[in-house]
C-alpha cells in the first residue's frame, strides 16, 4: 500500500518518456535538498522521524546529498589530514552500490514494484564485492596505501594539489559515483506508469541489458584475474630468476614488464573496457526502458568515459615511462577495442616500431638523466648548508 505522501516525494508520470524527463522528475524536487540538512540536524536522535524523513524525500534528493554533503567532505578532510588522496578510491566499489540499493530500498518501503530495480541491486552488489576484492587483495585498503597515479600527480600539481582535490578528487569524483548510478532512478519511475509492462514482470529490454552487464562483470574479472597472475607471475621470476611454472607465461612475457598474454592481447585494457560497458549499459537500459534516444542521465556515463579516457591516458604515459616497448604495444593493439589490424607481441618488429622503440628508450633515458641530475642537486644543497652551519 502506497504511503499517503507518494504523491508529494515523486511525480505523477503518465507515459514513459515522461519518466526521463529532467523538469518534471527532478527539477520539482530540489528544493528539498535545501531543507534536508536542518531536518537531519533536528532529528538525528529520531528514528521514526528519520525513517519518515527518508521516506518523504525524494530518492535521488537523498542520493545527491549523500554524495556531496557527506562523502565529498569526508574525502577531502581524511585526504588532507593523511597526505593521502586515495579516500574516494577506496569507496569506489562501494558507494554506487549502495545508491542502487538504496533506490530499490527506498521503492520496497513505498510500496512500488522492484522486480526491475531487484535486478538492478544484484548486479551492482555482485560488481562491488567482485571490485571489493579485487582492491583489497592488492592492498588497496591497507593502511597508507596510495595509489600510484597519485604520486606522479604530486609532482605535476605541486602547491596546486590542494585545489585539484577539492574539485576533481573528492567532488567531482563523488558527483560522479552518484550521476553513474541516476539511471535507476529512471528505472524506478517507470513503475509508476499506469498499464506499463513494467510495472510487474521483467520486459525484452530488462532481460538483455541484465544479461549483458553480467556478462561484462565476468569479462571484468576474467582481465583483473588475468592482471593479477601476471604481476604475481612476474614478481616470482624478479625475485628468482626463472618463470614459475604454475603461471602460464614465457619468459620473454615477463620480460616485457606489462601483460600482453590472453584478452591483453586483442585489448591493452579489456578491465577498463568492461568497466565503462558496465555504466554505459546501465544508462542505455534506462533510455530503453523509458522509450528515449538520449536522457539527462547521460552526464553520468559521458563523465566517466571521460574519465577513464584521461585515467588510462595517464596511466599509460607513466607505463611508456618505464618500459619502452609499451610504445610498440600501443601501435599493435588497441586500447580499449580490438583492432582489424592488431599483432600479437611475439612477432618481429617493422622498421617503424624500431624508430618508436629507439625514441621511447631515448626519452626513458633523458628522464632518468634528468632525475640524476635533480637528485645531485639536492644532495648539493644539502651539503653546502651543512657546511655553512
Amino acid at each position: 500500500m502506497l504511503i499517503p505522501t507518494l504523491s508529494t516525494t515523486l511525480p505523477v508520470v503518465k507515459s514513459l518518456p515522461e519518466c526521463a524527463s529532467f523538469s518534471q522528475t527532478v527539477s520539482p524536487y530540489i528544493p528539498q535538498l535545501y531543507n534536508l540538512p536542518h531536518q537531519l540536524l533536528a532529528h538525528y536522535n529520531d528514528v521514526p522521524a528519520l525513517k519518515h524523513l527518508y521516506l518523504t524525500t525524494n530518492p535521488l534528493i537523498t542520493a545527491f546529498a549523500f554524495a556531496n554533503f557527506i562523502l565529498a567532505p569526508t574525502a577531502l578532510i581524511a585526504g588532507e589530514v593523511n597526505n593521502n588522496y586515495s579516500q574516494v578510491d577506496r569507496v569506489w566499489s562501494i558507494i554506487p552500490v549502495l545508491f542502487n540499493c538504496h533506490y530499490a530500498l527506498w521503492a520496497h518501503l513505498n510500496g512500488l514494484p522492484t522486480t526491475r530495480l531487484d535486478h538492478v541491486m544484484a548486479l551492482t552488489i555482485l560488481w562491488g564485492a567482485r571490485l571489493t576484492f579485487n582492491y583489497w587483495r592488492k592492498g588497496g585498503y591497507q593502511i597508507g596505501s596510495e595509489d600510484y597515479r597519485w604520486v606522479v600527480v604530486r609532482k605535476y600539481a605541486g602547491r596546486w594539489m590542494f585545489l585539484f582535490n577539492v574539485i576533481f578528487i573528492s567532488f567531482a569524483q563523488s558527483l560522479l559515483l552518484f550521476l553513474i548510478t541516476t539511471p535507476t532512478y529512471i528505472l524506478l519511475l517507470t513503475s509508476l506508469v499506469p498499464s506499463s509492462p513494467q510495472t510487474s514482470n521483467l520486459d525484452t529490454y530488462d532481460s538483455i541489458f541484465s544479461k549483458l552487464i553480467f556478462s561484462l562483470i565476468i569479462l571484468e574479472t576474467l582481465a583483473d584475474q588475468s592482471q593479477w597472475s601476471f604481476h604475481r607471475a612476474k614478481s616470482h621470476y624478479q625475485r628468482h630468476a626463472r618463470v614459475d611454472p604454475k603461471y602460464n607465461y614465457t619468459r620473454d612475457q615477463l620480460d616485457l614488464g606489462f601483460n600482453t598474454a590472453g584478452l591483453f592481447a586483442i585489448s591493452r585494457h579489456p578491465n577498463f573496457l568492461a568497466e565503462q560497458a558496465i555504466w554505459v549499459s546501465l544508462y542505455q537500459w534506462a533510455c530503453c526502458a523509458s522509450y528515449t534516444w538520449v536522457n539527462w542521465t547521460v552526464a553520468g556515463a559521458a563523465g566517466y568515459l571521460a574519465l577513464f579516457q584521461g585515467s588510462t591516458a595517464f596511466t599509460e604515459m607513466i607505463t611508456r615511462g618505464k618500459y619502452p616497448m609499451y610504445a610498440v604495444y600501443q601501435r599493435r593493439v588497441g586500447k580499449f577495442l580490438p583492432w582489424g589490424r592488431t599483432r600479437g607481441m611475439g612477432e618481429p618488429l617493422n622498421k617503424e616500431e624500431k624508430r618508436v622503440l629507439e625514441e621511447a628508450e631515448r626519452k626513458i633515458e633523458a628522464q632518468r638523466q634528468r632525475e640524476k641530475e635533480s637528485e645531485g642537486g639536492k644532495v648539493g644543497k644539502g651539503n653546502g648548508k651543512e657546511r655553512r652551519k
